[in-house]
């Protein structure tokens, strides 16, 4: 027999190396086939629900870190609440319609768009899009994100489409629809309208332009040799011009320059002067902008008058105070031409060319015309001024190209009818999480103008709109829900497919056409329209759902997306919210800050992540970051991350190698009353630990459970309790009631904090489970641990505060020790300390053990007064600490220096301690 025979050596069956990326898919596999999500729900029947909605990622293109940020996100928090007294089913959706699955196929697929029908290809929109959702499925599946996959909702589905024509209806029977010709952003690229929600901003450089307007006629107000000056920095948009805005109540001034005299705002003369050049100017006469109401000037090249109008939305802030106004390519320019009657001019199609509406443009793509439009305003001597300005302004955020304001007939969803109601929402009904959720969400709405629900495209669900002979629109609620009737049944393609008479109920008429004859609109709707129906759609149809939904959780840029259409169509048709609350994230960002890019080379894929380092790496990192801002990520952080998990992943291999071979809960816990000080005092620590955990999962706050762990592995288990318990567990007998005590505290920890990080590391923590005694069944179908009145755990933590104080001079001490030439002591189980301190704090010390040696992890401990301190200890506020070699040999079996060492006639190689610990408990080890 040896000597490591005689000692109770911590081993375990659970393997040392993680090989995540080869166990995770194992054990996914496992899950798969024992139907662990159906089982959760299963256990969970009954109990009060929460839901936590999806929003649905666009079914094109490989995932990136931000949809694993946010799913494995939603992942945690579904987790949690179904393991914490909650029923949470999750089903997961995606956004399967859209401009870009249509590009795609002509794109890439290199399918003749021309050559097919409309029904045609929309199948293979269809195919193509649920092709993209088997791909994304099963990546989100790899990052072991749980729920509902075989039953997700696709916005492509007959009977989510039958509900948002519904949520449609209703909208309408409320009167919210209406068709208008407004400005609106048009995307040249897409050749289509687009909603506030696909703008995406980006600098470019623009000409900067002043231009003169001559006086038709003063009237007697202005010199009829006058002339009125704007700037602009949309040139192509001159030839649509139709008037000029002024401020009422601003004062303006008429100039003389050399011949000339132009008017101009008098707050803004001096910064004009001296960007044209005017050296010689002298003020002649000031006015009021409201002299010049319905004054008249001439266009800059077309023979037709411009008319002076007054508006409020004029500012002084840059410019001339004087504003170009086309009707047809502003929302501002649009509002007052309609109070001053004037037409509404757009003269540019669909793919950004100007049309005959435009004499001289005829064909020319706009930035093209645009130059012709300064070679003649130059040549004419109207042009002022030019220069280049680099300014923000607004792009398709899809084809990432600019886009344009052009007045097109479109579909709207009036909200101003329902502004109030919206804004009152948004303060009253929802808690938004993010500290700046509410006031940009309030102010997106506050300042939206009405929402353009209608697309020229055709992958989409149709505008389920009739007109008659007149061309009059019908827009009837029966109509409407017969429609979503057939549609749930046909799917949406029958629109594009049968002929009116086979979409409208069976004998119906209507007064704008005598002879039942009806033309159908073609237009599809908005795609945010389709995902923000989705409470519609998936949360009032799922039986196992429930609307409004607790939670929705998104990126930051759904405040002006799903957030907002969700919230909008939601108050419009069920009057409240269709969420309790609202949590957004920020950004992935690389580990310098910079947006991802393949041009950059610095675009990192969850795919390539979980092939390396396995998927609980990435979902470590999740809930180490501070999601509510932009994150990074590099592969030096995650192998930070990864050395993380490697500490969490031994600290637990420790404890479970002490309690898997000969512990046995049912028999060998000890009650809490009968432990050592040390180990209540680890209990109460781990049961705060637990308390904190609940809080912050509650809370979303996951990087605060990340924070609290680590500290918790890493301080109190590793550095501390770990180490002191290695003297117990491995030195005494197997029964010994000091050893079944430190074995209960570790077992009650692994197995509350296997589950309480399931919803983080949850292939880690199913792996420990199964080596845990006594654990059954898989992790994934257990409770929370909970302790509610945790104030005594924390009054009996804080009572350990001065042992704490004194083992940190110790420990400083012993450190020092290890650079002394003339004695160095390298081990703590080498040294003899002698503690120096008054009478008070010694008592103190005596509460916490018996053995303080073995707390402070030295082989001897002399506690002598302070008076009595040696010149050689180490000084401390109220103590003083002396470090020096203990007296005696190193003991084969516990390695602490012992005086009895070799003195023992029947085991020389043993301290007393233990030759008596072998001797009753191997006797035969001394025959």
């Amino acid at each position: 027999m040896k000597v490591k025979d005689t000692l109770h050596l911590g081993q375990t069956k659970f393997d040392m190396r993680a090989n995540l990326p080869q166990k995770e898919v194992a054990l996914q596999e496992e899950w798969e086939k024992e139907s662990i999500y159906q089982k959760i729900q299963q256990k969970n029947e009954g109990k009060p629900t929460f839901i936590l909605h999806d929003g649905p990622p666009y079914a094109n293109g490989q995932l990136h870190m931000g949809h694993a940020l946010n799913k494995i996100s939603k992942d945690f928090i579904v987790r949690y609440y179904s393991m914490n007294g909650h029923r949470a089913p999750y089903v997961p959706g995606w956004d399967t319609h859209g401009l870009p699955i249509e590009q795609a196929l002509v794109n890439s697929d290199k399918v003749d768009r021309k050559s097919l029908s409309t029904a045609e290809f929309r199948k293979l929109c269809e195919a193509y899009a649920l092709k993209q959702v088997e791909n994304q499925k099963a990546d989100f599946k790899r990052l072991g994100v749980t729920g509902d996959w075989d039953h997700p909702y696709l916005t492509l589905t007959p009977e989510y489409e039958a509900q948002q024509l519904r949520v449609f209806g209703k909208m309408a029977e409320r009167g919210y629809i209406y068709k208008g010709l407004k400005p609106i952003y048009w995307s040249p690229s897409s050749e289509s309208s687009l909603a506030e929600a696909e703008i995406e901003y980006k600098d470019v450089k623009s000409p900067s332009i002043y231009v003169a307007f001559p006086v038709r006629s003063g009237s007697g107000v202005v010199p009829d040799h006058a002339e009125f000056v704007i700037w602009t920095t949309t040139p192509w948009t001159l030839p649509a011009n139709l008037g000029i805005s002024v401020l009422g109540e601003a004062t303006y001034v008429a100039v003389e320059v050399g011949t000339r005299i132009f008017i101009v705002a008098k707050d803004l003369l001096e910064t004009i002067a001296n960007e044209i050049g005017w050296e010689n100017y002298q003020v002649v006469k000031e006015y009021q902008g409201a002299e010049f109401d319905r004054l008249k000037v001439k266009h800059p090249f077309y023979d037709r008058d411009s008319l002076v109008m007054v508006g409020d939305h004029v500012t002084l802030e840059s410019g001339t105070g004087l504003v170009h106004t086309a009707p047809g390519h502003g929302e501002d320019d649009f509002i007052i031409g309609q109070r001053y009657g004037l037409e509404v001019l757009s003269p540019v199609d669909n793919r950004g060319h100007f049309t005959d509406e435009a004499p001289g443009f005829e064909g020319m793509f706009y930035l093209k015309g645009q130059k012709e439009v300064l070679k003649i305003i130059e040549e004419n001597g109207t042009l002022l001024y030019l220069s280049e300005i680099e300014h923000s302004y607004p792009h398709d955020w899809r084809t990432k190209q600019p886009v344009i304001f052009r007045a097109t007939p479109q579909w709207f969803a009036s909200i101003d009818k329902f502004r109030d109601q919206l804004l009152d929402a948004v303060e009253n009904e929802v808690t938004w999480y993010h500290p700046s959720g509410l006031r940009r969400i309030y102010n997106m709405i506050r300042d939206r103008g009405d929402w353009v629900i209608s697309r020229q495209r055709v992958w989409g669900v149709p505008l389920p709109i009739f007109y008659g002979e007149d061309g009059e629109p019908i827009i009837d609620r029966q109509v409407i829900d017969h429609v979503a009737d057939l549609v749930e049944e046909h799917g949406t393609n029958i629109w594009f497919e049968w002929e009116p008479k086979d979409l409208l109920p069976e004998g119906y008429q209507h007064p704008s056409s005598p002879n039942g004859q009806f033309t159908k609109e073609l237009d599809i709707m908005d795609v945010w329209f389709d995902s923000g129906s989705s409470w519609s759609g998936v949360l009032e149809t799922r039986e196992e759902l429930s609307y409004p939904a607790d939670l929705y959780l998104e990126g930051s840029d759904q405040y002006r997306g799903w957030f907002n259409s969700s919230f909008t169509t939601s108050v419009a048709t069920r009057d409240m919210p269709p969420y309790k609350a609202v949590l957004s994230q920020g950004f992935v960002m690389d580990g310098k800050g910079q947006k991802m890019s393949k041009s950059i080379g610095n675009v990192i894929t969850p795919e390539e992540i979980t092939q390396d380092l396995g998927a609980d790496i990435i979902r470590l990192w999740v809930s180490s970051v501070d999601y509510e801002n932009d994150v990074r990520i590099s592969r030096d952080i995650l192998n930070q991350v990864a050395e993380a998990y490697r500490k969490i992943r031994n600290t637990f291999r420790f404890i479970l190698s002490n309690i898997e071979a000969d512990f046995d809960p049912a028999v060998d816990c000890v009650q809490e009353e009968e432990m050592e000080p040390v180990d209540r005092y680890m209990m109460s620590q781990y049961r705060l630990l637990v308390h904190d955990m609940h809080e912050a999962y509650t809370h979303y706050e996951f990087n605060r459970v990340y924070k609290r762990l680590i500290n918790f592995v890493t301080v109190d288990l590793s550095a501390f309790y770990s180490d002191i318990a290695k003297d117990i567990v491995y030195i005494e007998q197997m029964n010994n009631r000091k050893r079944r005590s430190i074995q209960t505290v570790f077992y009650e920890i692994l197995s509350g904090l296997t589950r309480m990080l399931t919803p983080i590391l949850l292939h880690t923590m199913e792996e420990i489970w199964q080596f845990i005694p006594g654990a059954e069944n898989y992790i994934q179908l257990q409770e929370m641990p909970h302790f509610v009145n945790v104030d005594a755990d924390q009054e009996l933590v804080d009572q350990w505060e001065t042992f704490f104080k004194v083992k940190e001079g110790v420990d400083k001490a012993k450190e020092l020790a290890k650079d002394d030439e003339h004695a160095p002591v390298k081990k703590g189980f080498e040294a003899k300390v002698t503690l120096y301190c008054d009478t008070d704090l010694a008592q103190a010390l005596a509460q916490y053990s018996e053995h303080l040696d073995q707390l402070l992890i030295v082989s001897e401990l002399d506690i002598q007064p302070f008076s009595e301190r040696d010149t050689s200890a180490v000084d401390f506020d109220d103590f003083a600490v002396k470090v020096e070699p203990a007296k005696g040999h190193i003991c084969d079996r516990c390695r602490a220096v012992r005086p009895e060492v070799g003195t023992i006639e029947a085991a020389p190689e043993f301290c007393q301690r233990c030759y008596d610990i072998v001797k009753e408990e191997t006797p035969e080890f001394f025959q």
